[in-house]
C-alpha cells in the first residue's frame, strides 16, 4: 500500500472520521481507522460499533493499492500540524508498520490486521429515498436541540425519523417539549418510523451541508445508512417505540399571539439575566396588546420588560423555562411567532404564521 496526497485533501475527511473515534475503547482495534487504497481513491473508516463513517477521498497520482489500520488520533495529529500545502506519501513499510513523509518529517506508526477491523451490517432494509442534503440538515437542525440527555426513558434520546408516501418529519422531544418539522418529497409507500440516536445526529449535523445534491437514506429495522457525495454514515437504531407525539399538540387554544421574534428574543435575553439559575424561569403576562415578562432569583432581584404584541383572547399569566423559547427562536427563520395558548397551566404551540411545516410544543412551569 503507497499513496501520496496533500494534507488539505486528506485532513478534512480526517477531521470528519475522527469525531465517532471514542478515547477509550474496549478494543485496540477500535482506536485506529481502515485505509482501503485504490489506484485513484481511498476510502477512511472509523467506528465505535454503534456508527460507522466512511469517507471517500480521490487520489490525484496513481497508488498502490492496500488494505491496513492507522492509530486515527496519531495520524490526524500528524497531518494537522504538517506546514500547509504539504505534500504527504504514506507506505506500507511491512504488515506490521506504516510510515508517513513530508518534507524531512519521518514518521514510523504501528498497524493492526485490517481483518480484525469491524463492519457493520450491509443488508440494512428496503425503505430507501433521496432528499437534496440542505432538506435533511434543515429537518434535523430545527427538531434535535429539543432531544433528551440520558434519559431513562431510551428512547427520547434520539429523533424519529419518519418517512411516508409524500412526506419526510423528524420528532424530538425530552418530555417537557416537543420540536416537530415536515418537508414535501416523493417518499416511500406506507409510513416507516426509525429512532435514530442523538450521537449519530450530532455527527450529521457537523456532517451535512447545504448542498441541493441528493443524498440516499436506506432505513431498515436496525440500521439507518445515510450515502452522501464523498460520505456513508451507517448507524444502529434506537430499539424502541417512540410516544404518539399528535397526542401532545395542543388542538383547543383560543388565545392568540402574534410576537415579533426578533423582539421577543431581545426581551427573553434582558430578562434573563436576574432569572433563577437552577430553572430560567420567565412569567409571562398576556392582555391588552401587551406582553409583559417578568424574572427574579433567591438574591431578590427583578427584571421586567414589556412589549407590544398583537392578541386575541383572555388575560393569562403562564410560566416558561427561557432556554426552550430562545431554542425556538432560534431555529425559527420569520418575521413573527405565532403563540397558541389555552390556559395558565396548558401547554403552548409556537410555529411561523405563515409556514406550519415547523411546530413547537412548550409544557409550562411553575414559579
Amino acid at each position: 500500500m503507497k499513496f501520496t496526497v496533500s494534507r488539505e485533501t486528506l485532513l478534512k475527511p480526517l477531521q470528519a472520521v475522527i469525531n465517532i473515534v471514542e478515547k477509550k475503547q474496549a478494543s485496540a482495534i477500535l482506536s485506529n481507522l481502515l485505509i482501503k487504497v485504490e489506484s485513484d481513491h481511498l476510502e477512511l473508516t472509523a467506528t465505535d460499533l454503534e456508527i460507522e463513517l466512511i469517507a471517500k477521498v480521490s487520489l490525484s497520482t496513481a497508488a498502490e493499492p492496500g488494505t491496513s489500520t492507522i492509530p486515527a488520533k496519531k495520524l490526524f495529529d500528524i497531518f494537522k500540524n504538517l506546514p500547509e500545502q504539504s505534500i504527504v506519501e504514506v507506505k506500507a513499510e511491512s504488515a506490521e508498520k506504516i510510515v508517513v513523509k513530508s518534507g524531512k518529517s519521518k514518521f514510523t506508526l504501528a498497524t493492526l490486521p485490517a481483518a480484525d477491523f469491524p463492519a457493520m451490517e450491509s443488508q440494512l432494509g428496503q425503505t430507501l429515498i433521496q432528499i437534496p442534503e440542505k432538506i435533511l440538515g434543515q429537518l434535523i437542525r430545527k427538531t434535535a436541540f429539543a432531544m433528551a440527555q440520558q434519559d431513562v426513558r431510551y428512547f427520547l434520546n434520539g429523533l424519529l425519523l419518519e418517512v411516508s408516501e409524500k412526506m419526510i418529519r423528524t420528532v424530538a422531544t425530552d418530555g417537557h417539549r416537543l420540536a416537530l418539522c415536515s418537508e414535501t418529497i416523493q417518499g416511500h409507500p406506507g409510513v416507516h418510523q426509525v429512532i435514530v440516536p442523538r450521537k449519530t445526529i450530532l455527527e450529521l449535523q457537523r456532517i451535512l451541508g447545504t448542498s441541493d445534491e441528493p443524498i440516499t437514506l436506506i432505513l431498515g429495522t436496525h440500521f439507518i445508512r445515510i450515502a452522501l457525495k464523498d460520505m456513508i454514515i451507517t448507524s444502529k437504531l434506537v430499539d424502541g417505540r417512540y410516544p404518539d407525539y399528535n397526542r401532545v399538540i395542543p388542538s383547543s387554544g383560543k388565545n392568540i399571539l402574534i410576537v415579533p421574534k426578533d423582539t421577543f428574543k431581545q426581551a427573553l435575553q434582558r430578562t434573563a439575566i436576574l432569572s433563577n439559575e437552577k430553572h430560567h424561569g420567565v412569567r409571562l403576562n398576556i392582555q391588552n396588546n401587551l406582553l409583559k415578562l417578568m424574572a427574579n432569583n433567591p438574591e431578590q432581584e427583578e427584571a421586567e420588560d414589556e412589549i407590544e404584541v398583537a392578541y386575541v383572547g383572555q388575560e393569562i399569566d403562564i410560566g416558561f423555562n427561557i432556554t426552550y423559547f430562545m431554542d425556538v427562536l432560534n431555529v425559527l427563520e420569520c418575521e413573527n411567532i405565532k403563540i397558541t395558548l389555552t390556559n395558565n397551566v396548558s401547554s403552548i404551540l409556537l410555529h411561523d404564521p405563515e409556514n406550519s411545516q415547523s411546530v413547537y410544543v412548550i409544557m409550562p412551569i411553575r414559579l
